[in-house]
């Protein structure tokens, strides 16, 4: 059997936050966000799809054709929170998709293959 996996302090105060049902503070919210960004970014290299997690950030992955300017041709968007919840494996990515709480366009938009983190 394996560990479950152990987050950053930061990502886990938020995560109890959540489950409290509690409003997290924004810059631990902010700070888990980016953190889990820059994981999925240094695990999926590459530049042909933009995660963007609005306010707090937004970053290139995937291998494929790099995008260098206007629009990108494969783009996820999400919320915080929902960000939170995909990234770490407490929804799935095809239930925040149905539900629309993840926009995804483009060929390479699919993350399913990489999350949760």
């Amino acid at each position: 059997m394996s560990t479950p996996h152990r987050y950053s302090d930061t990502v886990q105060t938020v995560l109890d936050a959540m489950d409290a049902g509690l409003v997290p503070d924004r810059f631990a919210l902010r700070d888990a966000v980016r953190e889990l960004l820059a994981d999925l970014r240094s695990r999926v290299p590459g530049r042909s799809v933009e995660v963007r997690v609005p306010p707090y950030g937004a970053i290139q992955c995937v291998e494929g054709p790099r995008h260098t300017r206007g629009t990108p041709p494969n783009v996820v968007e999400t919320d915080p929170a929902t960000w939170l919840e995909i990234a770490t494996g407490r929804k799935s990515w095809h239930e925040a998709v149905t539900t629309g709480k993840i926009r995804a366009s483009g060929v390479r938009a699919d993350l399913s293959a990489y999350l949760p983190l």
